[in-house]
Protein backbone atom coordinates (compact mmCIF):
# COMPACT_ATOMS: atom_id res chain seq x y z
CA UNK A 1 0.00 0.00 0.00
CA UNK A 2 1.44 3.66 -0.66
CA UNK A 3 -0.40 6.38 1.53
CA UNK A 4 -2.53 8.06 -1.04
CA UNK A 5 -1.27 11.79 -0.55
CA UNK A 6 1.93 10.17 -1.18
CA UNK A 7 1.64 7.43 -4.29
CA UNK A 8 -0.31 4.98 -5.60
CA UNK A 9 0.65 1.81 -7.30
CA UNK A 10 -0.77 -0.48 -9.79
CA UNK A 11 -0.03 -4.11 -11.33
CA UNK A 12 -0.67 -5.49 -14.85
CA UNK A 13 -3.01 -8.71 -15.69
CA UNK A 14 -1.44 -12.00 -16.70
CA UNK A 15 -2.59 -13.83 -20.14
CA UNK A 16 -4.77 -16.56 -20.56
CA UNK A 17 -2.56 -20.06 -20.31
CA UNK A 18 -1.26 -22.21 -18.71
CA UNK A 19 0.90 -23.45 -20.72
CA UNK A 20 4.83 -24.02 -20.73
CA UNK A 21 6.54 -23.84 -24.30
CA UNK A 22 9.63 -22.48 -26.32
CA UNK A 23 9.26 -18.85 -26.53
CA UNK A 24 9.40 -19.25 -29.92
CA UNK A 25 6.56 -21.45 -30.09
CA UNK A 26 4.67 -20.41 -27.22
CA UNK A 27 1.13 -22.16 -27.58
CA UNK A 28 -1.89 -19.82 -27.86
CA UNK A 29 -4.46 -21.10 -25.40
CA UNK A 30 -8.28 -20.13 -24.08
CA UNK A 31 -8.42 -16.25 -23.92
CA UNK A 32 -5.42 -15.56 -24.63
CA UNK A 33 -4.68 -12.19 -26.25
CA UNK A 34 -3.15 -13.49 -29.73
CA UNK A 35 -6.57 -13.02 -30.77
CA UNK A 36 -5.49 -9.35 -31.34
CA UNK A 37 -2.71 -7.78 -33.11
CA UNK A 38 0.81 -8.00 -31.49
CA UNK A 39 1.06 -4.80 -29.64
CA UNK A 40 2.74 -2.12 -31.23
CA UNK A 41 6.47 -1.41 -30.81
CA UNK A 42 7.66 2.17 -29.53
CA UNK A 43 9.82 3.68 -32.08
CA UNK A 44 13.47 2.54 -32.32
CA UNK A 45 16.58 5.23 -31.45
CA UNK A 46 18.97 2.99 -30.20
CA UNK A 47 22.18 3.84 -32.11
CA UNK A 48 24.64 0.86 -33.44
CA UNK A 49 27.68 0.68 -31.43
CA UNK A 50 31.69 0.00 -32.94
CA UNK A 51 34.81 -0.63 -31.52
CA UNK A 52 37.65 0.67 -33.65
CA UNK A 53 41.40 2.00 -32.86
CA UNK A 54 42.09 4.41 -34.52
CA UNK A 55 39.77 8.03 -34.57
CA UNK A 56 37.80 8.25 -37.69
CA UNK A 57 37.94 11.92 -39.32
CA UNK A 58 36.10 14.91 -37.86
CA UNK A 59 32.30 14.96 -38.31
CA UNK A 60 29.37 14.50 -35.97
CA UNK A 61 30.29 14.52 -32.07
CA UNK A 62 32.81 14.30 -30.32
CA UNK A 63 33.11 12.75 -26.34
CA UNK A 64 35.86 13.23 -24.70
CA UNK A 65 35.66 12.00 -21.20
CA UNK A 66 38.14 13.29 -18.67
CA UNK A 67 39.53 13.20 -15.25
CA UNK A 68 41.69 15.43 -14.84
CA UNK A 69 43.07 18.06 -17.51
CA UNK A 70 46.80 16.28 -17.93
CA UNK A 71 44.71 13.48 -19.54
CA UNK A 72 43.75 15.75 -22.65
CA UNK A 73 46.99 15.22 -24.49
CA UNK A 74 46.90 11.55 -24.47
CA UNK A 75 43.11 11.39 -25.05
CA UNK A 76 42.63 13.64 -27.92
CA UNK A 77 46.02 12.76 -29.25
CA UNK A 78 44.17 11.86 -32.65
CA UNK A 79 43.17 15.88 -32.94
CA UNK A 80 44.89 18.56 -34.45
CA UNK A 81 47.23 20.51 -32.24
CA UNK A 82 44.81 24.14 -32.97
CA UNK A 83 41.61 22.08 -32.06
CA UNK A 84 42.92 20.14 -28.71
CA UNK A 85 44.29 23.65 -27.96
CA UNK A 86 40.45 25.24 -28.28
CA UNK A 87 39.39 22.83 -26.05
CA UNK A 88 42.23 23.08 -23.42
CA UNK A 89 41.54 26.95 -23.70
CA UNK A 90 37.80 26.21 -22.64
CA UNK A 91 38.53 24.10 -19.76
CA UNK A 92 40.64 26.20 -18.54
CA UNK A 93 38.46 29.53 -18.93
CA UNK A 94 35.56 27.79 -18.01
CA UNK A 95 36.82 26.25 -14.60
CA UNK A 96 35.56 22.75 -15.40
CA UNK A 97 35.61 20.37 -12.33
CA UNK A 98 36.03 17.35 -13.98
CA UNK A 99 33.71 15.75 -11.19
CA UNK A 100 31.83 13.10 -12.42
CA UNK A 101 29.01 13.68 -14.61
CA UNK A 102 30.15 17.46 -15.24
CA UNK A 103 29.38 18.14 -18.83
CA UNK A 104 30.97 21.28 -21.30
CA UNK A 105 29.74 21.29 -24.68
CA UNK A 106 31.84 23.16 -27.44
CA UNK A 107 30.77 24.01 -30.92
CA UNK A 108 32.70 25.63 -33.43
CA UNK A 109 35.66 23.69 -33.10
CA UNK A 110 37.85 22.10 -35.88
CA UNK A 111 34.90 19.83 -38.83
CA UNK A 112 33.05 18.88 -35.45
CA UNK A 113 29.44 19.93 -35.02
CA UNK A 114 30.41 19.57 -31.17
CA UNK A 115 32.68 18.29 -28.78
CA UNK A 116 31.31 17.36 -25.44
CA UNK A 117 33.35 16.85 -22.47
CA UNK A 118 32.57 15.00 -19.86
CA UNK A 119 33.83 14.50 -16.73
CA UNK A 120 34.43 11.32 -14.73
CA UNK A 121 36.14 12.44 -11.38
CA UNK A 122 39.06 11.24 -9.68
CA UNK A 123 39.11 8.13 -9.51
CA UNK A 124 36.55 6.26 -11.83
CA UNK A 125 35.47 2.84 -12.12
CA UNK A 126 32.56 0.87 -13.74
CA UNK A 127 29.86 3.03 -12.44
CA UNK A 128 31.45 6.61 -13.27
CA UNK A 129 32.28 5.08 -16.56
CA UNK A 130 28.80 3.85 -17.35
CA UNK A 131 27.20 7.09 -15.70
CA UNK A 132 29.40 9.13 -17.78
CA UNK A 133 28.45 7.55 -20.87
CA UNK A 134 24.52 8.03 -19.52
CA UNK A 135 25.16 11.47 -19.10
CA UNK A 136 26.45 12.24 -22.68
CA UNK A 137 23.65 10.16 -24.44
CA UNK A 138 21.08 12.13 -22.90
CA UNK A 139 22.67 15.32 -24.05
CA UNK A 140 23.25 14.48 -27.11
CA UNK A 141 19.82 12.21 -27.82
CA UNK A 142 18.55 14.79 -30.10
CA UNK A 143 22.19 14.95 -32.63
CA UNK A 144 21.01 13.61 -35.50
CA UNK A 145 24.67 12.24 -37.00
CA UNK A 146 27.51 9.77 -35.21
CA UNK A 147 28.85 10.20 -32.41
CA UNK A 148 32.89 9.41 -31.69
CA UNK A 149 33.67 8.60 -27.99
CA UNK A 150 37.74 8.72 -27.58
CA UNK A 151 38.79 6.33 -24.76
CA UNK A 152 42.18 5.75 -25.74
CA UNK A 153 44.17 5.39 -22.06
CA UNK A 154 40.91 3.64 -20.60
CA UNK A 155 40.73 -0.11 -19.69
CA UNK A 156 38.41 -2.06 -22.10
CA UNK A 157 35.51 -2.25 -19.06
CA UNK A 158 35.63 1.54 -19.50
CA UNK A 159 35.39 1.81 -22.83
CA UNK A 160 32.19 -1.09 -22.89
CA UNK A 161 30.90 1.10 -19.64
CA UNK A 162 30.98 4.01 -21.68
CA UNK A 163 28.72 2.72 -24.51
CA UNK A 164 26.21 0.90 -22.29
CA UNK A 165 25.51 4.47 -20.64
CA UNK A 166 25.50 5.95 -24.17
CA UNK A 167 22.67 3.34 -24.94
CA UNK A 168 21.00 3.85 -21.59
CA UNK A 169 21.04 7.85 -21.72
CA UNK A 170 19.78 8.38 -25.08
CA UNK A 171 16.35 6.53 -24.00
CA UNK A 172 13.36 8.93 -25.24
CA UNK A 173 9.84 8.73 -23.09
CA UNK A 174 8.45 11.19 -25.89
CA UNK A 175 7.54 7.82 -27.91
CA UNK A 176 3.67 8.89 -28.34
CA UNK A 177 4.83 12.58 -29.51
CA UNK A 178 4.16 12.79 -33.49
CA UNK A 179 7.41 13.38 -34.28
CA UNK A 180 8.32 9.99 -32.78
CA UNK A 181 6.81 8.59 -35.84
CA UNK A 182 8.65 10.74 -38.14
CA UNK A 183 12.26 10.36 -35.87
CA UNK A 184 14.84 8.80 -38.66
CA UNK A 185 17.38 6.34 -37.04
CA UNK A 186 20.32 8.40 -35.41
CA UNK A 187 24.21 8.04 -36.48
CA UNK A 188 25.89 5.58 -34.93
CA UNK A 189 28.01 5.50 -31.85
CA UNK A 190 32.11 5.16 -32.37
CA UNK A 191 34.19 4.28 -29.45
CA UNK A 192 37.90 4.58 -29.59
CA UNK A 193 40.10 2.43 -27.86
CA UNK A 194 43.29 0.58 -27.79
CA UNK A 195 41.40 -2.50 -27.05
CA UNK A 196 39.18 -3.35 -29.25
CA UNK A 197 38.40 -7.27 -28.90
CA UNK A 198 38.23 -7.17 -24.82
CA UNK A 199 35.92 -4.20 -25.30
CA UNK A 200 33.74 -5.83 -28.04
CA UNK A 201 33.50 -9.20 -25.28
CA UNK A 202 32.16 -6.60 -22.52
CA UNK A 203 30.33 -4.70 -24.58
CA UNK A 204 28.69 -7.77 -26.72
CA UNK A 205 26.32 -9.72 -25.71
CA UNK A 206 25.75 -8.59 -22.28
CA UNK A 207 25.58 -4.95 -22.37
CA UNK A 208 24.05 -4.59 -25.47
CA UNK A 209 21.02 -6.80 -24.09
CA UNK A 210 21.37 -4.56 -20.80
CA UNK A 211 20.67 -1.32 -23.12
CA UNK A 212 17.86 -4.00 -24.83
CA UNK A 213 15.99 -4.84 -21.71
CA UNK A 214 16.60 -1.64 -20.09
CA UNK A 215 14.75 0.19 -22.89
CA UNK A 216 12.33 -2.54 -22.78
CA UNK A 217 11.22 -2.14 -19.02
CA UNK A 218 11.11 1.57 -19.34
CA UNK A 219 8.56 1.17 -22.53
CA UNK A 220 6.13 -0.83 -20.76
CA UNK A 221 6.51 0.77 -17.08
CA UNK A 222 5.71 4.31 -19.46
CA UNK A 223 3.52 3.21 -21.21
CA UNK A 224 -0.01 4.56 -20.11
CA UNK A 225 -2.83 1.82 -18.98
CA UNK A 226 -4.92 2.00 -22.05
CA UNK A 227 -2.11 1.04 -23.87
CA UNK A 228 -0.74 -1.34 -21.88
CA UNK A 229 -2.75 -3.66 -19.39
CA UNK A 230 -2.16 -7.36 -18.21
CA UNK A 231 -3.13 -9.06 -21.92
CA UNK A 232 -0.68 -6.63 -23.54
CA UNK A 233 2.21 -6.85 -20.87
CA UNK A 234 2.34 -10.67 -21.53
CA UNK A 235 1.91 -9.88 -25.54
CA UNK A 236 5.41 -7.52 -25.43
CA UNK A 237 6.89 -9.60 -23.09
CA UNK A 238 6.88 -12.75 -25.38
CA UNK A 239 7.14 -10.75 -28.73
CA UNK A 240 10.88 -9.48 -26.86
CA UNK A 241 11.52 -13.02 -25.74
CA UNK A 242 10.91 -14.70 -29.07
CA UNK A 243 13.12 -17.16 -30.75
CA UNK A 244 15.38 -16.50 -27.16
CA UNK A 245 17.13 -20.05 -26.69
CA UNK A 246 16.31 -21.42 -23.04
CA UNK A 247 13.38 -19.34 -22.89
CA UNK A 248 10.10 -20.65 -21.88
CA UNK A 249 6.88 -18.84 -20.78
CA UNK A 250 3.83 -19.89 -18.90
CA UNK A 251 0.81 -17.48 -18.60
CA UNK A 252 -2.04 -18.46 -16.43
CA UNK A 253 -5.41 -17.03 -17.09
CA UNK A 254 -8.32 -16.58 -14.49
CA UNK A 255 -9.82 -19.86 -14.93
CA UNK A 256 -6.58 -21.54 -14.63
CA UNK A 257 -5.82 -19.47 -11.08
CA UNK A 258 -9.35 -20.07 -9.88
CA UNK A 259 -8.37 -24.03 -10.23
CA UNK A 260 -5.26 -22.72 -8.02
CA UNK A 261 -7.17 -21.05 -5.58
CA UNK A 262 -5.33 -17.49 -6.32
CA UNK A 263 -7.93 -15.74 -4.70
CA UNK A 264 -6.00 -12.85 -3.85
CA UNK A 265 -4.64 -11.44 -6.97
CA UNK A 266 -8.51 -12.59 -8.42
CA UNK A 267 -10.03 -10.49 -5.86
CA UNK A 268 -7.50 -7.77 -6.79
CA UNK A 269 -8.19 -8.11 -10.48
CA UNK A 270 -12.39 -8.21 -10.06
CA UNK A 271 -13.40 -4.62 -10.19
CA UNK A 272 -11.40 -4.37 -13.88
CA UNK A 273 -12.54 -5.14 -17.02
CA UNK A 274 -9.29 -6.08 -17.85
CA UNK A 275 -8.68 -9.78 -16.58
CA UNK A 276 -5.23 -10.39 -14.43
CA UNK A 277 -3.33 -12.67 -15.39
CA UNK A 278 -0.08 -14.27 -14.09
CA UNK A 279 2.97 -14.56 -16.07
CA UNK A 280 6.11 -16.89 -15.63
CA UNK A 281 9.33 -16.93 -17.52
CA UNK A 282 12.03 -19.21 -17.10
CA UNK A 283 15.56 -19.12 -18.49
CA UNK A 284 18.04 -21.69 -18.12
CA UNK A 285 21.82 -21.12 -19.62
CA UNK A 286 24.26 -23.73 -20.32
CA UNK A 287 26.18 -24.81 -17.30
CA UNK A 288 23.48 -23.36 -14.86
CA UNK A 289 22.95 -24.94 -11.61
CA UNK A 290 19.49 -27.03 -10.82
CA UNK A 291 18.05 -24.88 -8.60
CA UNK A 292 17.04 -21.58 -9.94
CA UNK A 293 16.86 -18.18 -8.78
CA UNK A 294 13.41 -17.00 -8.75
CA UNK A 295 12.61 -13.02 -9.22
CA UNK A 296 8.81 -11.62 -8.46
CA UNK A 297 7.25 -8.87 -9.37
CA UNK A 298 4.42 -6.77 -8.69
CA UNK A 299 2.66 -5.91 -11.54
CA UNK A 300 -0.59 -3.07 -11.41
CA UNK A 301 -0.95 -1.66 -14.70
CA UNK A 302 -3.03 1.16 -13.14
CA UNK A 303 -4.04 1.65 -9.52
CA UNK A 304 -7.02 3.62 -8.66
CA UNK A 305 -7.08 2.68 -4.91
CA UNK A 306 -9.87 0.49 -5.68
CA UNK A 307 -12.70 1.18 -3.54
CA UNK A 308 -10.65 2.94 -1.06
CA UNK A 309 -9.91 5.24 -3.83
CA UNK A 310 -6.70 7.86 -4.57
CA UNK A 311 -6.45 11.29 -4.87
CA UNK A 312 -7.16 12.22 -8.40
CA UNK A 313 -3.68 14.17 -8.24
CA UNK A 314 -0.69 12.50 -9.27
CA UNK A 315 -2.79 9.45 -10.31
CA UNK A 316 -1.53 9.16 -13.69
CA UNK A 317 1.26 8.58 -11.90
CA UNK A 318 0.05 4.86 -11.14
CA UNK A 319 0.16 3.54 -15.05
CA UNK A 320 3.61 2.90 -13.01
CA UNK A 321 2.79 0.79 -10.16
CA UNK A 322 3.59 -2.33 -12.57
CA UNK A 323 7.61 -1.28 -12.39
CA UNK A 324 8.41 -3.87 -10.57
CA UNK A 325 7.02 -6.57 -12.55
CA UNK A 326 8.68 -4.66 -15.30
CA UNK A 327 12.24 -4.96 -14.34
CA UNK A 328 12.05 -8.65 -13.15
CA UNK A 329 11.25 -9.63 -16.80
CA UNK A 330 13.59 -7.43 -18.09
CA UNK A 331 16.48 -8.82 -15.66
CA UNK A 332 15.44 -12.38 -16.92
CA UNK A 333 15.38 -10.69 -20.71
CA UNK A 334 19.04 -9.09 -20.28
CA UNK A 335 20.25 -12.33 -18.90
CA UNK A 336 18.65 -14.77 -21.89
CA UNK A 337 19.59 -12.59 -24.25
CA UNK A 338 23.25 -12.53 -23.69
CA UNK A 339 23.17 -16.41 -22.78
CA UNK A 340 24.58 -16.12 -19.36
CA UNK A 341 25.04 -19.30 -17.51
CA UNK A 342 22.25 -19.02 -14.80
CA UNK A 343 19.13 -20.35 -14.26
CA UNK A 344 15.99 -17.93 -13.66
CA UNK A 345 12.25 -17.93 -13.12
CA UNK A 346 10.84 -14.39 -13.82
CA UNK A 347 7.08 -14.46 -12.50
CA UNK A 348 4.76 -10.81 -12.95
CA UNK A 349 1.66 -10.96 -11.12
CA UNK A 350 -0.54 -8.77 -13.24
CA UNK A 351 -3.85 -6.55 -12.82
CA UNK A 352 -5.46 -3.30 -12.78
CA UNK A 353 -7.23 -2.14 -9.36
CA UNK A 354 -10.19 -0.41 -10.43
CA UNK A 355 -13.70 0.65 -8.33
CA UNK A 356 -16.71 -0.97 -10.11
CA UNK A 357 -19.90 -3.18 -8.61
CA UNK A 358 -17.63 -6.12 -8.30
CA UNK A 359 -14.87 -4.48 -6.70
CA UNK A 360 -13.59 -5.65 -3.36
CA UNK A 361 -14.27 -3.66 0.08
CA UNK A 362 -12.74 -3.15 3.06
CA UNK A 363 -13.67 -5.65 5.18
CA UNK A 364 -13.78 -8.60 2.68
CA UNK A 365 -12.28 -11.70 3.50
CA UNK A 366 -9.72 -12.98 0.51
CA UNK A 367 -8.36 -16.65 0.70
CA UNK A 368 -4.57 -17.00 -1.37
CA UNK A 369 -3.43 -20.13 -2.89
CA UNK A 370 -1.53 -21.74 0.16
CA UNK A 371 -4.55 -21.61 2.29
CA UNK A 372 -4.06 -18.44 4.44
CA UNK A 373 -7.44 -15.97 4.71
CA UNK A 374 -6.81 -11.98 4.06
CA UNK A 375 -9.04 -9.56 5.69
CA UNK A 376 -8.46 -6.41 3.03
CA UNK A 377 -7.87 -3.16 5.40
CA UNK A 378 -7.65 -1.07 2.39
CA UNK A 379 -8.05 -1.89 -1.57
CA UNK A 380 -5.14 0.24 -1.74
CA UNK A 381 -2.99 -2.45 -0.15
CA UNK A 382 -2.98 -4.05 -3.23
CA UNK A 383 0.34 -4.61 -4.08
CA UNK A 384 0.77 -7.18 -1.37
CA UNK A 385 -1.95 -9.02 -2.41
CA UNK A 386 -1.11 -10.01 -5.62
CA UNK A 387 2.72 -10.44 -4.35
CA UNK A 388 0.72 -13.07 -2.28
CA UNK A 389 -0.71 -15.74 -5.09
CA UNK A 390 2.26 -15.47 -7.00
CA UNK A 391 4.70 -16.22 -3.71
CA UNK A 392 2.55 -18.91 -2.66
CA UNK A 393 2.81 -20.68 -6.26
CA UNK A 394 6.29 -20.36 -6.83
CA UNK A 395 6.49 -22.17 -3.29
CA UNK A 396 4.33 -24.70 -4.07
CA UNK A 397 6.11 -25.05 -7.73
CA UNK A 398 9.60 -24.48 -7.43
CA UNK A 399 12.62 -25.23 -5.38
CA UNK A 400 14.82 -21.97 -5.72
CA UNK A 401 18.00 -20.87 -4.29
CA UNK A 402 16.83 -17.88 -3.15
CA UNK A 403 13.71 -15.73 -4.14
CA UNK A 404 13.84 -12.02 -4.88
CA UNK A 405 10.41 -9.84 -4.45
CA UNK A 406 10.28 -6.04 -6.37
CA UNK A 407 7.77 -3.76 -5.74
CA UNK A 408 6.11 -0.22 -5.85
CA UNK A 409 5.04 -1.31 -2.33
CA UNK A 410 4.83 1.63 0.02
CA UNK A 411 5.38 5.58 0.33
CA UNK A 412 6.16 4.79 3.51
CA UNK A 413 9.33 3.42 2.33
CA UNK A 414 9.75 7.30 0.78
CA UNK A 415 9.42 9.24 3.72
CA UNK A 416 11.94 7.05 5.42
CA UNK A 417 15.08 7.30 2.42
CA UNK A 418 13.73 9.66 0.27
CA UNK A 419 14.18 8.93 -3.62
CA UNK A 420 17.79 7.82 -3.11
CA UNK A 421 17.78 4.40 -2.04
CA UNK A 422 15.24 1.27 -2.28
CA UNK A 423 14.07 -0.30 0.70
CA UNK A 424 15.58 -3.91 1.43
CA UNK A 425 14.10 -6.38 3.98
CA UNK A 426 15.26 -9.72 4.01
CA UNK A 427 15.35 -12.46 7.12
CA UNK A 428 18.69 -13.79 5.47
CA UNK A 429 21.84 -11.87 5.56
CA UNK A 430 23.94 -13.64 3.31
CA UNK A 431 20.98 -12.88 0.69
CA UNK A 432 20.81 -9.47 1.70
CA UNK A 433 24.89 -8.63 1.44
CA UNK A 434 24.67 -10.44 -2.24
CA UNK A 435 22.04 -7.67 -3.22
CA UNK A 436 23.43 -4.65 -1.34
CA UNK A 437 26.50 -5.39 -2.58
CA UNK A 438 24.93 -5.86 -6.60
CA UNK A 439 23.42 -2.86 -5.99
CA UNK A 440 25.98 -1.02 -5.11
CA UNK A 441 28.42 -1.95 -7.71
CA UNK A 442 25.58 -1.00 -10.48
CA UNK A 443 24.59 2.45 -9.38
CA UNK A 444 21.11 1.23 -7.72
CA UNK A 445 21.28 1.44 -3.74
CA UNK A 446 19.38 -0.45 -1.52
CA UNK A 447 19.36 0.50 1.99
CA UNK A 448 18.34 -2.45 4.84
CA UNK A 449 15.10 -2.15 6.55
CA UNK A 450 14.23 -4.15 9.76
CA UNK A 451 11.58 -7.38 10.02
CA UNK A 452 10.75 -6.62 13.38
CA UNK A 453 8.23 -9.21 14.84
CA UNK A 454 6.23 -6.46 16.44
CA UNK A 455 5.20 -6.27 12.33
CA UNK A 456 3.05 -9.62 12.71
CA UNK A 457 0.94 -8.53 15.44
CA UNK A 458 0.70 -5.28 13.82
CA UNK A 459 -1.13 -7.13 10.79
CA UNK A 460 -3.06 -9.77 12.61
CA UNK A 461 -6.85 -9.74 12.20
CA UNK A 462 -9.62 -10.77 14.39
CA UNK A 463 -11.48 -12.60 11.55
CA UNK A 464 -8.93 -13.63 9.01
CA UNK A 465 -5.14 -15.28 9.50
CA UNK A 466 -3.74 -11.85 8.66
CA UNK A 467 -4.72 -8.33 7.48
CA UNK A 468 -3.79 -6.50 4.67
CA UNK A 469 -2.46 -3.14 6.48
CA UNK A 470 -1.09 -2.09 9.97
CA UNK A 471 -2.14 1.15 10.68
CA UNK A 472 0.06 3.70 11.50
CA UNK A 473 3.73 3.19 11.96
CA UNK A 474 6.26 1.41 9.84
CA UNK A 475 4.13 0.54 6.64
CA UNK A 476 6.90 -0.39 4.38
CA UNK A 477 8.15 -2.90 7.11
CA UNK A 478 4.45 -4.67 8.13
CA UNK A 479 4.43 -4.53 3.96
CA UNK A 480 7.02 -6.43 4.01
CA UNK A 481 6.17 -8.80 6.81
CA UNK A 482 2.66 -9.37 5.02
CA UNK A 483 4.45 -10.77 1.92
CA UNK A 484 6.71 -12.74 3.91
CA UNK A 485 4.40 -14.75 5.61
CA UNK A 486 3.63 -16.19 1.64
CA UNK A 487 7.01 -17.45 1.49
CA UNK A 488 8.86 -21.02 3.66
CA UNK A 489 11.30 -19.60 5.98
CA UNK A 490 13.46 -21.94 5.12
CA UNK A 491 13.63 -20.25 1.58
CA UNK A 492 15.97 -17.24 1.21
CA UNK A 493 14.00 -14.34 0.35
CA UNK A 494 14.29 -10.79 -0.01
CA UNK A 495 12.13 -8.08 -0.34
CA UNK A 496 12.78 -5.04 -2.85
CA UNK A 497 10.36 -2.07 -2.42
CA UNK A 498 11.01 0.44 -5.34
CA UNK A 499 8.46 2.76 -4.40
CA UNK A 500 11.03 5.39 -3.87
CA UNK A 501 12.94 5.09 -7.03
CA UNK A 502 11.09 3.91 -9.48
CA UNK A 503 10.26 6.60 -11.40
CA UNK A 504 10.56 10.32 -11.59
CA UNK A 505 11.41 13.96 -12.83
CA UNK A 506 14.13 13.94 -15.69
CA UNK A 507 17.61 13.68 -14.39
CA UNK A 508 21.02 14.55 -16.48
CA UNK A 509 20.78 10.81 -16.90
CA UNK A 510 16.95 10.51 -18.13
CA UNK A 511 14.11 11.95 -19.21
CA UNK A 512 11.06 11.70 -17.09
CA UNK A 513 9.15 8.72 -15.88
CA UNK A 514 10.95 5.33 -15.46
CA UNK A 515 13.80 4.64 -14.16
CA UNK A 516 14.36 0.95 -14.93
CA UNK A 517 15.25 0.84 -11.19
CA UNK A 518 16.51 -3.13 -10.63
CA UNK A 519 17.34 -4.30 -13.85
CA UNK A 520 20.96 -3.59 -13.52
CA UNK A 521 20.83 -4.72 -10.17
CA UNK A 522 18.57 -8.02 -10.33
CA UNK A 523 21.13 -8.50 -14.05
CA UNK A 524 23.77 -8.17 -11.42
CA UNK A 525 22.88 -10.54 -8.60
CA UNK A 526 21.47 -12.81 -10.57
CA UNK A 527 25.05 -13.67 -12.62
CA UNK A 528 27.33 -13.51 -8.98
CA UNK A 529 24.87 -15.09 -6.25
CA UNK A 530 26.35 -17.46 -3.93
CA UNK A 531 24.37 -19.65 -2.19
Amino acid sequence: MIPRFLFAFAAPGALALALCLPAAAEAQGRGAASARPPAAAVPATQRAVSFVAEAPAAGGVLVLPLSAEGELAGRAASLSEADRGAVGRALTSSKFSYEGGKTLMLRGVGAWDAILVVGLGETPGPKAWQSAGAVAGRALRDEAGGLTVLAGGLPAEAAAELAIGLGLGEYRSDFHQAKARERTPTGPVIVVTGQVPAAEFLFRPRGEALVTAMAWARDVSNEPANKLYPETFVERARAALAGVPGVTIEVLDVPAMERLGMGAILGVGQGSARPPRMLILRYRGAGAPAAPVVLVGKGITFDTGGISIKPSANMGNMKMDMSGAASVTGALMALAKSGAPVNVVAVAALAENMPDGRSIRPADVLTAMNGKTIEIVSTDAEGRLVLADALSWVDANLQPAAVVDVATLTGAVRGALGDEYAGLFSRHDVLADQLAAAGEAVGEPLWRLPLHPSYGVDISSTIADLKNGGGEGAGAGTGAHFIGEFISRDTPWAHLDIAGVAYGAATDTGPAGSAGYSVRLLERFVRDVQP
